[in-house]
C-alpha cells in the first residue's frame, strides 16, 4: 500500500486521541522506535463499531520497552514478557505493548516466538486478515497483507494458508466462526478455503481446554445473529465436536424474534435453544451461568405461568422462557406479555410474618406464609392483604 495515499483513522477516534495512549507512543517513538496500534481497535474503528481493548505493537525489544517507558515516568509490568508483551500503565490506564514477532514452533495451543523488527513478519503470524491492520500514532493505516480490502468487503479470511494458521492454534477454528458472526457480511458467505481447512483439522479441537472453548462459544452466541456461523459450524463438523447432539435450527428464528421485540441477545437462552446434552460442564460455565441455564431451561419447557416465573426467578428468566416457547409455537408474542412479566417481577408479597403472629408460630408460621404466597401468586397477584388473612387454614 502506498503510505502517502493510505486512509486515516479519524483523529477524534477516542483511543487515538487518548493522551494516555499517546504518551506510550511518544515514549517509544522518541527513543527511535516504531509503534503501531493493531488488531481489534483498528478493525473496529474502521468498521464503526465499539472498541474494548487497545493494543500496541513495536519493533522495540521487551526489555527496551520497559526501560524506555519507565524513563518516561510510566509503569511497566512484564505480564507476558516471554512472548514479548509488556503492560504499560499510563495515567492509570493499561496498554499491552508487544514486540513484533514471528513463530518459530507451534503445537496447536502455544507458540515459541522469535522477536522481529519487520511488521510484515508480525502480521503473518496473526490469525485473520482483518486483524492484521495497523495504525501509526497519527492514525495512518499500515496494511502489510491487504486486510483492508477484506474488511471493506466484510469478507472474513485466514491469513495466507488457512490450514497452517489453524494448526498453529486450534482455537482459531472457533475464533473464525465467532468473528464471522460479528464482522462478516452474511451475504458474502464463508471463505471456501477456510471451511475446507477447518473440516480437515477437527481433531485439534480435542486439545483445547473447556474454558477456552466456553469463552469462544459464549461470545459467539452473544452476537446479533449467530445463526449463519452456527450453521457453518454444523456443516464442517465443528458443532458436533464441541457440543455433541445440539441442533441450531431454532437459533435463527430466536434471533429474529429478539429483534422484532427489541430485546438484547441472551447467550444463555440461545444455549438452551441448542438443546442436546447438558453443556454447562463441557463448557466449564460458572456457577451463576449454570444456575441461569437450568432456570431458563426448566421455565421454558415446564408448565408454570410466565408471571409466576418472573416473580420467583426474575424477569430475564421469564423473558427467555417466553421467547423459547414462542419460537416453538412459531408465533411472536404481544409486547403486553413482556410488560406483564416485568410487572410481575416487581410484585411485593403483602403479608409479613408479624401479620400471622402470635396465632401462628414456629414451623407452622413458615408453612402458612408459603401457602398464602402460593395462593397469592396463583391469583396472579390480585388477592389483597385482607383477603389473604381471611383465608382458612388448610
Amino acid at each position: 500500500m502506498d503510505r502517502n495515499n493510505a486512509p486515516l483513522i479519524p483523529s477524534d477516534t477516542p483511543w487515538l486521541a487518548n493522551p494516555q495512549a499517546q504518551a506510550v507512543c511518544d515514549a517509544l517513538t522518541g527513543a527511535g522506535h516504531v509503534v503501531y496500534f493493531v488488531g481489534g481497535c483498528v478493525r473496529n474503528a474502521l468498521l464503526g463499531v465499539p472498541v474494548s481493548d487497545v493494543d500496541l505493537s513495536t519493533d522495540a525489544l521487551p526489555d527496551d520497552v520497559i526501560a524506555i517507558t519507565e524513563r518516561a515516568g510510566l509503569k511497566a509490568v512484564p505480564t507476558g514478557i516471554e512472548h514479548g508483551t509488556v503492560t504499560i500503565v499510563s495515567g492509570g490506564e493499561p496498554f499491552e505493548v508487544t514486540t513484533f514477532r514471528r513463530d518459530v514452533e507451534t503445537d496447536g495451543r502455544r507458540a515459541v516466538v522469535a522477536f522481529s523488527t519487520d511488521v510484515s513478519e508480525d502480521a503473518r503470524r496473526r490469525d485473520f486478515t482483518m486483524n492484521a491492520i495497523y495504525a501509526t500514532p497519527d492514525g495512518q493505516i499500515i496494511d502489510p497483507l491487504g486486510g483492508l480490502d477484506d474488511l471493506h468487503a466484510r469478507r472474513f479470511r485466514f491469513i495466507e494458508d488457512a490450514g497452517q494458521r489453524i494448526r498453529e492454534d486450534y482455537l482459531r477454528t472457533l475464533r473464525y466462526f465467532r468473528f464471522h458472526a460479528l464482522y462478516a457480511d452474511p451475504a458474502v458467505g464463508f471463505d471456501r478455503d477456510a471451511l475446507d481447512a477447518i473440516a480437515s483439522n477437527l481433531g485439534g479441537l480435542e486439545t483445547l481446554s473447556a474454558e477456552r472453548v466456553g469463552s469462544e462459544l459464549t461470545k459467539l452466541l452473544g452476537a446479533f445473529d449467530p445463526a449463519p456461523s452456527l450453521a457453518g459450524m454444523r456443516q464442517t463438523g465443528v458443532m458436533n465436536a464441541v457440543l455433541p447432539s445440539t441442533d441450531d435450527r431454532w437459533i435463527g428464528p430466536l434471533a429474529h424474534m429478539e429483534q422484532a421485540l427489541e430485546l438484547s441477545p441472551n447467550w444463555i437462552g440461545r444455549l438452551v435453544a441448542l438443546g442436546g446434552d447438558d453443556p454447562t460442564k463441557r463448557l466449564r460455565l460458572s456457577k451463576a451461568d449454570t444456575r441461569m441455564y437450568h432456570s431458563i431451561k426448566d421455565a421454558a419447557f415446564g408448565s408454570s405461568r410466565l408471571n409466576a416465573i418472573a416473580y420467583r426467578e426474575g424477569s430475564e428468566v421469564a423473558r427467555q422462557a417466553l421467547l423459547l416457547r414462542s419460537v416453538l409455537a412459531e408465533q411472536v408474542p404481544e409486547p403486553t406479555v413482556l410488560a406483564a412479566i416485568e410487572s410481575a417481577s416487581n410484585k411485593v408479597f403483602p403479608i409479613a410474618a408479624a401479620d400471622l403472629m402470635p396465632d401462628v408460630e414456629g414451623p407452622a408460621l413458615g408453612s402458612r406464609l408459603a401457602d398464602l404466597k402460593e395462593r397469592w401468586v396463583a391469583s396472579d397477584f390480585t388477592m389483597t392483604r385482607g383477603e389473604l388473612l381471611a383465608l382458612p387454614k388448610e
